[in-house]
């Protein structure tokens, strides 16, 4: 046989050809069989595995879920605790999977939590019953097996599945020492530091504090929390500030208004979660941060004084008769005193008022709020709903001739009379076309010669009608309600205080509506001499601050200082020019002239005062209704504070509301001093 290839080849090379081939089809051959695996494999993961595997991966997910702060301080000027958090301690359970696992019921196709999910439920809510019977404070209310089932919420009705459940709140030391020691009996239960808030017995200033409810209660109606609501839902929002739906919240008063300081910053549990929104272990637990402290500028003694004082001369009223008559429908008082060279409100009194601890519960027995309805609002910022005199007079009432000041300075920068002219008082003033209207002064009064200054000690109705009213509307036919309008505003009537306080009002300026009143002449006219314009006992106080600062309008203040809780000052508040008006030195002087009354609940006084009584009247229930006004600073010259009380219903202002203002004034001094030194420090014999 002849063999043809390369020279030397021969049988030997053939046999390696062949073993070559072999390995090479070998090779081929288990590449296709992995390739072939691979590709069975990834059929199962896509078709078969793929929804166990998206529900491991969806289970990778985490849940925030805040843990409340402990709430910060609100104090009185002199420090004392007005509200304040205590804290304690909490049990919340995690419906994790030993409680939440569940199969597919063959029968009824539904899934229910399995036999062994349902046993450790039963032994949860048994451990839990049997640790409070045994730890818990005996003269708490008991929480029964039927109760603790019914807080776990096992059918999501109130919240989601990886929200812990709020079981108790409150747990005495046994209880959180059991459940620490023993923690591993019982799978998913936490015990976190809560707080509740406290609130002075002595019911200082409350709807000035105002008060709290929990979070769920703010979904309409509060600004604030739907901002929050908006910002907790923004991606990647910080967890420290997300709100638990049953956190306690400020809802009135400077709870709500310093909301976001006292509050601190919530701490957090991380919880994964699978598919179905179950919770499946606790990651990690990040504490909270508790709340900065604020410090009211209201001294606590001159506010018991101040609320003591209304209660008082209500009272008063109901068995003394005053021009010939008892006041039994005066069933309100307001008062406001504030500092005239800091703006600090020293006292912001709404009586009567109730004890704002009975907001604490969770849900307000309707018993409870029929006895606080008349008298949670503030009635000193707003026109209360409720809380109203006897014939259904609100706080925001008619200013009467507490306005003749301000009227008479208007007369005089409009040039419609100087302070060297003579008003003829023959107790009448006439207006309208031909003098057909007039408008008589209190009791028919003739008072004679009046200088600018004695129009306003005597509280002449005529001069204002003659002199300012009609004369501002003669002067200005079309524009003279405009600018009475833009001197009202430039003391503080008819615009916001700027106070801060939520639902403060700006005021009625019902003047500014001449039909109402017949005419813009009659609007003016009536507006001159304070039966037009409705104003809160603040707005008064500021304008009454603003006449002792000649033209300067100041901001109240509520609050001196913000501080940490390490006692830190974080933030300080401070005097607070808000606008100011200029008027000749010789007006002011006629001004302060004029403001001297004859106050004989002023009698024995040791300081020069300016004051003016007022007495407005409205239409209620088909009757005039007399309504005291009285505001006032102290001293004279170089004035410390301004007051300004509101009694609806009390008849003249010289006898409901100026004893109260006298009362502040006395307790100021006390604490303060008119004259800069407080009497509290002085010797006895030295007072005298």
């Amino acid at each position: 046989m002849r063999w043809f290839g390369k020279p030397g080849s021969g049988p030997g090379d053939g046999e390696t050809r062949n073993y070559l081939s072999l390995r090479i089809n070998l090779f081929f051959f288990g590449t296709f069989f992995i390739f072939v695996i691979i590709m069975i494999r990834l059929a199962g993961l896509q078709f078969v595995e793929s929804p166990e595997l998206s529900e491991v991966e969806a289970s990778r997910e985490t849940k925030d879920v805040p843990l409340a702060a402990i709430r910060g301080t609100i104090h009185a000027a002199g420090g004392e605790d007005i509200a304040h958090s205590t804290p304690i301690q909490s049990l919340f359970v995690t419906l994790t999977q030993e409680y939440t696992a569940k199969v597919k019921n063959k029968n009824t196709g539904l899934y229910e939590p399995t036999a062994e999910a349902k046993e450790n439920t039963k032994a949860l809510v048994a451990g839990l019953s049997s640790v409070f019977e045994q730890y818990g404070d005996p003269s708490a209310k008991k929480l029964l097996k039927e109760d603790i089932l019914q807080l776990l919420d096992l059918d999501y009705k109130k919240s989601l599945g990886y929200v812990p459940r709020k079981i108790k709140a409150g747990l005495t030391m046994k209880e959180v020492a059991h459940l620490m020691e023993n923690r591993q009996r019982y799978p998913g239960v936490s015990v976190v530091e809560e707080s509740i808030r406290h609130y002075d017995k002595d019911t200082v200033a409350v709807q000035t504090v105002g008060y709290m409810k929990q979070f769920r209660s703010t979904e309409t109606g509060y600004n604030l929390y739907k901002n929050i609501r908006s910002a907790m839902k923004q991606t990647g929002a910080d967890p420290g500030l997300s709100y638990r739906e049953d956190e306690f919240v400020g809802i009135y008063g400077l709870e709500q208004q310093y909301q976001r300081e006292l509050r601190g910053k919530n701490g957090y549990q991380t919880i994964s979660v699978n598919a179905q929104n179950m919770a499946e272990e606790v990651i990690a637990l990040v504490p909270p941060v508790k709340g900065n402290d604020i410090w009211m500028t209201i001294n606590k003694q001159v506010q018991m004084s101040t609320e003591q004082a209304i209660m008082d001369q209500l009272n008063w009223l109901h068995r003394n008769p005053v021009q010939g008559k008892l006041h039994k429908d005066a069933l309100t008082g307001y008062a406001v005193a504030m500092e005239v060279d800091t703006g600090n409100v020293v006292a912001m009194a709404n009586m009567p008022d109730y004890d704002t601890n009975v907001w604490n519960a969770e849900r307000l027995p309707p018993e409870e709020w029929a006895k606080i309805e008349d008298y949670y609002q503030n009635g000193t910022i707003t026109d209360i709903s409720s809380g109203i005199s006897g014939n259904g007079l609100k706080s925001l009432i008619f200013l009467g001739s507490t306005i003749k000041p301000l009227s008479v300075l208007i007369g005089l920068e409009e040039g419609l009379f100087t302070t060297g002219d003579t008003y003829m008082d023959k107790g009448i003033g006439y207006f309208g076309k031909n003098n057909s209207s007039s408008v008589r002064n209190s009791s028919g009064h003739v008072l004679g010669p009046l200088s600018p200054a004695k129009a306003i000690q005597e509280s002449s109705n005529a001069f204002m009608v003659e002199w300012v009213g009609n004369a501002l509307y003669k002067k200005y036919p079309g524009e003279g309600i405009a600018i009475w309008d833009k001197y009202m505003k430039a003391f503080g009537l008819g615009v916001s205080t700027q106070s801060g306080l939520p639902g403060e009002s700006a005021g009625v300026a019902d003047y500014l509506d001449p039909k109402k009143a017949g005419s813009a002449q009659s609007a003016l006219v009536l507006a001159s001499f304070g039966q037009k314009g409705k104003y809160t006992a603040l707005q008064l106080a500021q304008y009454t601050a603003t006449l002792a600062n000649e033209g300067v309008r100041i901001k109240p203040q509520l609050v001196s200082k913000i501080t940490d809780p390490d006692g830190k000052t974080v933030k300080q508040f401070g005097r607070e020019v808000l606008d100011s008006i200029s008027f000749h030195p010789s007006y002011w002087k006629e001004i302060k002239r004029g403001m001297n009354t004859k106050v004989k609940a002023f009698d024995g006084f040791p300081y020069d005062f300016a004051r003016k009584t007022g007495t407005s009247e409205m239409e209620a229930f088909g009757a005039t209704r007399d309504n005291g006004v009285f505001i006032a600073y102290a001293p004279r010259e170089h004035p410390k504070l301004a007051v300004a009380v509101i009694i609806p219903e009390g008849g003249f202002g010289a006898n409901s509301a100026a004893p109260v203002a006298r009362r502040i004034f006395e307790a100021y001094d006390q604490e303060y001093g008119l004259d800069g030194v407080p009497k509290k420090n002085v010797p006895e014999s030295r007072v005298d």
